[in-house]
């Protein structure tokens, strides 16, 4: 395994990484514009409208040839980034980088009427799911005033002010006004690929310094958000606090926070309590996410809805106790084996790197971000962790409940 980095001739910068015998080369091209406010559902019916034709090829078209070369291609709309990325195979490597070029370049937009009432369609299908309309209600509060809060329920309010104008626009400011990474990982020769991607990609603007600057408002007091939903058999609850990010110097405590809490499964402090010992719980679990301005961490449960007020009450006496007490020996090195763990597992395959190396690189982190993670969660001790803790869940909180 090698690892460099290049630079294209219009200030693009590539990761690329050589893992020797493997089969498929995987690659991601992000785009990360200044945002500072962004229109809900824009972004998202941009994406969907990439794999829909381009001037050369119409959407069927463009299907059945990613089908015949088995390549896997998609466009995405990340809270803070567009990503592009394809699987293929690797003498396939040549055809995936001409039609992403094609996508990228060319793409039509044609199509904008019928996505869009597809989109709106699948939109209000997820909605009917009780703990997506409990997620939605939980962000829209925690992100009240801010892109990242652009939850479905937004963009189904904003869908008929989405045009394909806007689309175009927003395009255009895509291409022109935004910083660019690439990211290429497989069984590849650098100097080759830095030659095919000046092909394709050397026409497109250069990459651009773009300046970030946190417009996400902190949470001045608690906020609850409730939802009746009468024909839901469960009630879902999600608390949640706006916490620091990952260019944070709490990154690491909070990673092994959310394990001890309630990534871990079966041996999780919030499964072992509210579902094993009092029975509250069909799903009991935490999150830590991460975004370019900042992160979230929730505590979420489905459960009776007859239990809403005593699992209130779990989740008060699960934080308590963490902001009172330092976490054991056994139980910080346990939940270090399995943060580095699943780390391991989640980074075997060449896409899943090439995904992580694109997220690091669009996010100013480093491309080394993760080796230098994995450093700092070994020195983390228990009173850091309880630090942490105190920190974060003394600040006000978001509570969405979703209750038939």
């Amino acid at each position: 395994m090698s690892c460099k980095i290049i630079k294209l001739n219009n200030n693009i910068e590539v990761f690329c990484r050589q893992n020797k015998n493997t089969p498929r080369i995987a690659l991601c091209f992000n785009f990360r514009p200044e945002k500072g406010t962004n229109e809900p559902g824009l972004d998202t019916i941009m994406s969907r409208l990439f794999m829909q034709g381009t001037k050369s090829r119409n959407a069927e078209q463009l299907a059945n040839e990613l089908d015949a070369y088995a390549i896997e291609m998609s466009v995405d709309s990340r809270p803070d980034y567009i990503r592009f990325k394809f699987v293929c195979l690797n003498e396939d490597f040549d055809k995936a980088i001409e039609i992403m070029a094609d996508i990228i370049k060319n793409s039509t937009f044609e199509d904008f009427d019928k996505e869009l009432s597809k989109m709106e369609g699948e939109i209000i299908a997820e909605l009917d799911s009780p703990r997506a309309k409990a997620s939605d209600n939980y962000y829209l509060n925690i992100f009240e005033e801010h892109y990242y809060g652009n939850t479905s329920t937004k963009v189904l309010g904003n869908i008929k002010n989405l045009t394909k104008k806007k689309v175009l626009d927003n395009y255009n400011k895509l291409i022109n006004e935004s910083k660019k990474i690439i990211t290429v990982v497989g069984d590849i020769d650098t100097e080759a690929v830095e030659n095919k991607l000046n092909n394709y990609f050397g026409d497109i603007t250069p990459s651009k310094d773009i300046k970030i600057i946190s417009t996400v408002k902190a949470l001045t007091s608690d906020k609850f958000a409730e939802i009746i939903k009468p024909d839901a058999n469960q009630a879902h609850i999600i608390k949640g606090w706006i916490t620091d990010s990952s260019k944070s110097e709490d990154y690491p405590a909070l990673l092994l926070l959310n394990v001890i809490l309630g990534s871990s499964g079966l041996s999780s402090r919030l499964f072992l309590e509210l579902r094993d010992k009092k029975g509250l719980a069909y799903v009991v679990r935490s999150s830590y996410e991460t975004f370019g301005e900042c992160a979230d961490f929730f505590i979420y449960i489905a459960t009776e809805p007859k239990n809403i007020e005593v699992s209130l009450a779990g989740f008060k006496e699960e934080i308590d106790k963490i902001c009172t007490y330092p976490v054991s020996d056994e139980e910080l090195k346990n939940a270090k084996n399995n943060m580095l763990g699943k780390w391991a597992f989640t980074q075997e395959t060449n896409e899943n790197q090439a995904v992580l190396y694109g997220n690091y690189g669009i996010l100013d982190l480093g491309f080394d971000f993760n080796d230098r993670a994995k450093e700092r969660i070994k020195e983390v001790t228990a009173q850091q962790v309880l630090e942490c803790a105190k920190k974060y869940f003394g600040k006000p909180s978001v509570l969405s409940i979703l209750k038939p």
